[in-house]
Formats: C-alpha cells, sequence, structure tokens
C-alpha cells in the first residue's frame, strides 16, 4: 500500500445524520375525535369535559381545530367560516339560541377546558379573531351570538382573553362601512353591562386600545357625536352616551388648552388668541365658567419660570396677567364669570407654592384691568365660600380690600 493510500476498514457502518420527521397533519381525524365525544354525552358539556380531559388528543397540535369544533360544530374550510368535510355534532355555539342562558353554558364549559389545559388559550385568540374578522359571512342571529359569547366571556373572566383580541379585528373598513361592527359592539355592550357596570366596560376598551376611539364602530355616514348619542341612546345605553360626550369634552377642552398655550408662549397678537378662543369654544360648546378656568390654565403656563428667584416669579406671572387682561376680559362678561375666576386665581395659589404669596398682587393686577370688579372682590372677601388657604389669602388681601372700601366711602 503506498504512503498516499489511506487505510480503510472491511465492513464498517458509516453513521447518517438523524433527521426530525414530522408526523403529518390530520385535523380532519382530529376534529371528527372530538365531535364523536359531543355525540356520545349528548351535548352534555360537563360530561364532554370529561371525557375530553380523558382523551389523548393532541391538543396542542390541533387547538385551533378544536374551538372550531366548540363554536361552529367542526371544522372550518382554511380561511372561512364554511364547513369542511367530516363529522359535525348540532351542540355548539353557532347552534345555541341567541340568549345568555343557551351560551353560558360554553363560557363555563371553555374556562374549564382552559384551565386544564392553559396553552389553548392563544388557539381560542387566533379562532376568535378570524371569525371577527370574517362577521360578514355569518347570518345575523349568528354574529348576535358571538356577540353574547363575547360579552360572557369578559363577564367570566374567562382565562387570559385579551381586549384587543376582539376589539382591533373588528376595526376592518369594510366591516365597519356595512354597519356589522356597530351592530355586533352594541349587542356587545348591552349584554355585558348586564353583569357588569360602566366602569368595567370602560376597563376593557381601554385595554382593548379603542376607549378614546368609539367613533370608530360607528360607519362613515353616523361617525359623529350625534350619531353615537342617536345609536346608542336609542339602544337603552345613556350611560354609554354621557361618558362619550364627557370624553369628546375633555378631548377638546385639552386641544383648546395647547393651541392657546402655544399662542401665548410664542407672544402671538391678542387679536389672534382671541378670535382662536372663541373659534374652539363655540366648536366645543363649551360652559362659560369652564372657559374662565381654561384661560387662566393658559396663562400661567405660559408663564417663564425661573427656579427658586421668588421675585423673578412674581414679575414674571404679574407681566402675564397684565399682558393677557384683555383675553379674560372678553369672557369674563358677568359678575358670575369673574367670581369664578377669582376662585380658580384662589385654587392655583393654594396649591401652587410659587404663587402663594402673590395672590394680592395677582387680585390687584385684575383689579387694575378692568378683569374683577370691586363688588366681586368684595364679595368674595366677605361671603367667599372656598375654604382651600381662604383664611390666609382673606388677611393678606385685607390692605387692598380696606383701601376700596375707603375709597368707596369717599365716593
Amino acid at each position: 500500500m503506498s504512503s498516499k493510500e489511506k487505510p480503510t476498514l472491511g465492513g464498517t457502518r458509516i453513521k447518517t445524520r438523524k433527521r426530525n420527521i414530522a408526523a403529518p397533519l390530520d385535523p380532519a381525524a382530529f376534529s371528527d375525535a372530538v365531535v364523536q365525544i359531543y355525540l356520545d354525552n349528548a351535548g352534555d358539556l360537563e360530561l364532554v369535559a370529561k371525557s375530553i380531559e380523558s382523551s389523548e388528543l393532541n391538543f396542542s397540535r390541533y387547538g385551533d381545530t378544536f374551538f372550531e369544533v366548540v363554536f361552529i360544530g367542526g371544522r372550518t374550510q382554511p380561511g372561512t367560516t364554511k364547513p369542511d368535510e367530516g363529522e359535525r355534532h348540532p351542540y355548539s355555539i353557532i347552534d345555541s339560541e341567541p340568549i345568555r342562558e343557551a351560551i353560558l353554558p360554553s363560557v363555563i364549559y371553555i374556562q374549564k377546558i382552559l384551565r386544564r389545559k392553559p396553552f389553548l388559550i392563544k388557539n381560542l385568540e387566533n379562532v376568535m379573531r378570524r371569525f371577527l374578522q370574517s362577521l360578514e359571512l355569518f347570518e345575523e342571529n349568528e354574529r348576535k351570538k358571538l356577540a353574547i359569547f363575547t360579552a360572557l366571556a369578559f363577564s367570566q373572566k374567562l382565562s387570559g382573553l385579551p381586549p384587543e383580541t376582539v376589539f382591533q379585528p373588528l376595526l376592518k373598513d369594510n366591516l365597519v362601512a356595512k354597519g356589522l361592527v356597530l351592530s355586533f359592539i352594541t349587542d356587545f355592550f348591552k349584554e355585558y353591562l348586564i353583569d357588569n357596570n360602566l366602569d368595567d366596560l370602560i376597563s376593557i376598551l381601554k385595554r382593548g386600545k379603542v376607549e378614546d376611539n368609539l367613533l370608530d364602530f360607528l360607519p362613515s355616514a353616523k361617525r359623529s357625536p350625534e350619531g353615537f348619542s342617536e345609536h346608542f341612546t336609542k339602544e337603552g345605553l345613556v350611560a354609554l352616551v354621557e361618558y362619550n360626550d364627557k370624553k369628546i369634552f375633555e378631548v377638546k377642552l385639552k386641544e383648546m388648552k395647547s393651541a392657546l398655550t402655544t399662542q401665548l408662549t410664542e407672544e402671538a397678537d391678542i387679536s389672534e388668541v382671541i378670535e382662536t378662543a372663541k373659534q374652539r369654544v363655540k366648536d366645543a360648546k363649551l360652559p362659560d365658567t369652564d372657559i374662565v378656568r381654561i384661560l387662566w390654565d393658559v396663562i400661567m403656563d405660559a408663564v417663564q419660570w425661573s427656579g427658586k428667584n421668588q421675585q423673578q416669579n412674581a414679575n414674571s406671572a404679574l407681566r402675564q396677567v397684565k399682558t393677557w387682561a384683555k383675553l379674560l376680559n372678553t369672557f369674563c362678561i358677568n359678575g358670575k364669570l369673574e367670581l369664578e375666576l377669582l376662585y380658580k386665581v384662589q385654587m392655583q395659589c393654594y396649591e401652587d407654592t410659587k404663587l402663594m404669596k402673590l395672590f394680592p398682587e395677582i387680585v390687584r393686577s385684575l383689579y387694575d384691568q378692568d378683569v374683577l370688579a370691586e363688588d366681586t372682590i368684595l364679595h368674595w372677601f366677605r361671603k367667599g365660600t372656598n375654604p382651600k388657604g381662604r383664611q390666609t389669602f382673606v388677611k393678606a388681601l385685607e390692605p387692598f380690600v380696606n383701601w376700596l372700601e375707603e375709597a368707596e366711602e369717599e365716593e
């Protein structure tokens, strides 16, 4: 044998790398087996749950198929809600009556299954998301059953079901445009509020990331606060309408404050600021008392505070009051609103240590700029009803009030 030839061993086996050989998927056989369990137990869900628990079926592999059998009665064709070939049972959620008494047992049954097999929650999410994205493929009463099931699932706190799984798929443009989403969500709200209060519902909507966009459930032709109010008032959900009105009101307040603060910070012309305020007030239909409070907040928010230098802070605040007094004057058009402004100043001076000692100077400045009338100041001094810091502020304002009273006597 030459030195270049490699020795060989006769009869030696050459090992080959093992490959992972996946067992073929057979969801049809799994579906038929689960259906048979339903049929063998005549739809008694307690017995079905026990049989499923003792079975050796591969739920980790066919979780989606399992919930198709629960909801539809058998396996569905890929990408649709239409039944596929194979066995079916008549005890599904879709085959139930569209009332809570008929659907609640299925919710409790699923809860039992999930406690034993918590990994199935992802499969429940998958199937619910697919069905909700395909609402147009269901009949009207079938959509109502899905809405009732969904509401009961949240009422029963079905293990780990996240609200975004339900609400986000509903916001498909074509479903919203056809009014299917509005019908579904109305049934959902009405059913959920039977066992829960409005705060519970709002909590779910927040977790579902739709609380700030309730109008998005309405078709574009109805998508307005008025459309929302009309529809849900007719459906008996007045508390929800009031909540949404309040939410819209708060958003408009925030937008108004932001717009005006920007203008004041950029030192826009006073006439432009007044026009902006008037337009925002008109659009938001704000009460006069809220306008006065907002304007004061905006003026103070635009002050350039200078850390611990009290004198500079005082000068900045008083300069701001003097600069924008005309803005306050435009909206403080009677004694009631002047008093509301004075109470607002009192509260802010009480809550903000930078302003605590400035109360009498601010009041004097507002008087000098004809924002506050003498009668308003005297009324607050003698009969003011807000106790926050009142004793301190009354004492601080006493010299100015004495001056007003002396001037009044001289006249």
